[in-house]
């Protein structure tokens, strides 16, 4: 489904004339290539998991906004302004991100679910979040909400 979308969002930017929007779809394009080859390599014969492509633009998000802050260190704000852009295209490709009190809820909900006790269930709620809400939250701040809850 949204390797679809991603398809029909290149051919209707392609269609408007909108580079920017091109040159973006393009990237996620050849990335999600590039990971569909790689797994081939391992046996995956139909390429990464819809959750894999999210957990891929969330990549590409944090990367961009990464780029931002170095961007604007060294006074390139056109260059930081073209990352901006580059994610707001990215996340129309992105479930909506939950706020603080719906991850705490989720977090409980998980916590809940799998009988955590405490620091050391993490890696399984962080696992469990990363599966039922792939691409809808910020997982480092998942993961300070996490120890929040665990620890005594």
């Amino acid at each position: 489904m949204l390797r679809t979308t991603l398809s029909d969002a290149l051919k209707h930017a392609m269609l408007a004339k909108n580079t920017r929007t091109v040159s973006t779809v393009r990237l996620i394009l050849a990335a999600l290539k590039d990971r569909d080859i790689a797994a081939r390599g391992h046996g995956n014969a139909e390429g990464i998991s819809e959750t894999e492509i999210l957990q891929m633009l969330q990549g590409m998000v944090k990367q961009r906004r990464d780029s931002i802050a170095l961007y604007e260190q060294g006074n390139r704000f056109d260059l930081a302004s073209q990352e901006r852009e580059e994610i707001s295209i990215i996340e129309r490709f992105l479930p909506r991100r939950l706020d603080e009190s719906e991850m705490t809820a989720a977090i409980d909900a998980i916590i809940s679910d799998l009988g955590a006790q405490g620091l050391k269930d993490m890696g399984r709620i962080m696992s469990a979040l990363r599966t039922r809400h792939a691409g809808q939250m910020d997982f480092a701040q998942a993961s300070t909400l996490v120890k929040k809850r665990l620890s005594p």
